[in-house]
């Protein structure tokens, strides 16, 4: 399909195992020129963009912006989960465009609220009303973990990088002790990524097994497929303790950033998570802080169940940046 010149954007999300492409037209994704494109069958994002551009009839975009799973700095992004370096003058020459941008991937999700179908939004711990402008928390749980504030200020929106995903797993308990020293001898160091991802989810069922003395592996999906169905406890098992731990974890950067603005969970592993988070124990988790347990009641947590959320705030950003 032929595309005119100079008038769209070209967006992308870079997760670590898919990429999806698409246009846009001021912050509107052009829902027909989505495309998805998995990481392993490419060397680097310049050749995904160069097939996307090819499987769009040659587009030629004025801007692009992409969001990377990983940390960037001075326009330069570094994959945390796949070996992809990504930086501005690789975008520019893919693409051709005028205006490029990289943002962390959470930023993109940051730059999506208030722009995303409030269909596309569960709540699960509701919360006060709040002022248009109050900070906000876009936590992503999905092939790793992290976590953005978002701030609207009096010249615009801005949303701050992190990489929370690689901050020390909290310890609750005697249990979580032993889960944290079962992470840490398969993989080292215990993060909080090593726990709350769809790594980490297997590697819940896994230490269970260990526990019960009755090792076995599951998946991801198959361990969210059995606990939908209840025909494995141990699944469940495994959901449950995944759950009160991303309680604790979300608890606690609340407590950090204050986001009276609300706490967006995103990504992969949260949506799937989502009919689960209440019934599992979510909210007791979140709230748990001891004497700030009633403060923890001023901040909302929702889901972003639009899967294509980070290309929203690519194309956002753009606008935002004037092009």
């Amino acid at each position: 399909m032929a595309h005119p010149a100079d008038t769209y954007s070209l967006v992308a999300d870079i997760g670590g195992t898919n990429t999806r492409v698409a246009l846009a037209e001021g912050r509107k994704i052009i829902d027909s020129t989505i495309r998805r494109y998995r990481n392993s069958e490419f060397p680097g994002l310049e050749s995904v963009l160069r097939r996307y551009i090819d499987d769009e009839g040659g587009v030629d975009p004025i801007a692009a912006c992409v969001a990377v799973a990983g940390p960037v700095r001075d326009g330069r992004a570094t994959m945390t989960n796949l070996d992809w370096t990504i930086d501005k003058d690789t975008l520019a020459r893919a693409t051709k465009a005028e205006t490029v941008a990289i943002l962390n991937d959470l930023q993109a999700q940051g730059h999506a609220l208030g722009h995303i179908d409030p269909a596309n939004i569960r709540t699960i711990l509701p919360g006060p009303d709040s002022s248009q402008n109050a900070a906000k928390l876009v936590i992503g749980v999905g092939t790793g973990f992290n976590a953005a504030p978002v701030y609207d200020l009096e010249h615009g929106r801005i949303v701050t990088p992190s990489e929370s995903g690689h901050a020390n797993l909290p310890i609750r308990n005697e249990m979580e002790l032993r889960l944290c020293q079962f992470v840490s001898t398969a993989h080292g160091f215990p993060a909080v990524e090593d726990v709350l991802s769809g790594r980490g989810l297997e590697r819940v069922y896994a230490f269970l097994g260990r526990e019960a003395d009755d090792p076995r592996e599951r998946s991801a999906q198959e361990i969210m497929t059995a606990c939908a169905d209840g025909s494995d406890t141990r699944a469940v098992e495994a959901a449950q303790l995944f759950t009160r731990i991303l309680g604790t974890v979300c608890g606690n950067l609340s407590l950090i950033q204050l986001p009276f603005g609300g706490v967006y969970l995103a990504g992969g592993v949260a949506r799937a998570f989502a009919p689960h988070l209440t019934q599992f124990g979510f909210g007791d988790a979140f709230r748990d802080k001891g004497r700030f347990a009633g403060f923890m009641s001023n901040f909302a947590v929702h889901v972003i169940e639009d899967d294509y959320a980070a290309l929203t705030g690519s194309a956002a950003h753009l606008v935002a940046l004037g092009r």
